[in-house]
């Protein structure tokens, strides 16, 4: 069986974040192909343009909180919203798809291949 490459278009604008994060993710994942097979690369590129004009509702964009722990104690970082995407616009679209994906050695190559323009 040999995988060709296939590319989808997104077109991100009045899309919420999460329901774009969980048709991206299922996209990465071939879910939607014929061949699908769970433990296969389905050698699939995701391109998500117009990032800027992504949709959150109420006041998701002050009061959203991301936290990660470093692993020491203590070590409970957190960051707002407006900060992650003052540091990179798809930083936030690109944490979410991360988080769908199963985690594995597969998700590192699956979100590489996801292209925010």
């Amino acid at each position: 069986m040999a995988n060709k490459s296939k590319t989808y278009n997104i077109d991100a604008k009045g899309k919420s974040l999460g329901r774009l994060a969980s048709e991206v993710a299922t996209l990465l994942r071939g879910k939607r192909e014929v061949n699908y097979f769970p433990h296969l690369d389905p050698m699939i590129t995701v391109k998500v343009s117009g990032i800027d004009k992504i949709l959150l509702t109420g006041k998701k964009a002050v009061q959203k909180i991301y936290r990660h722990h470093t692993g020491y104690p203590g070590g409970l970082k957190t960051i707002g919203y407006l900060e992650l995407t003052k540091k990179g616009r798809g930083r936030a679209l690109k944490l979410a798809v991360t988080r769908m994906l199963h985690k594995n050695r597969l998700r590192a190559k699956l979100i590489k291949r996801l292209i925010i323009e």
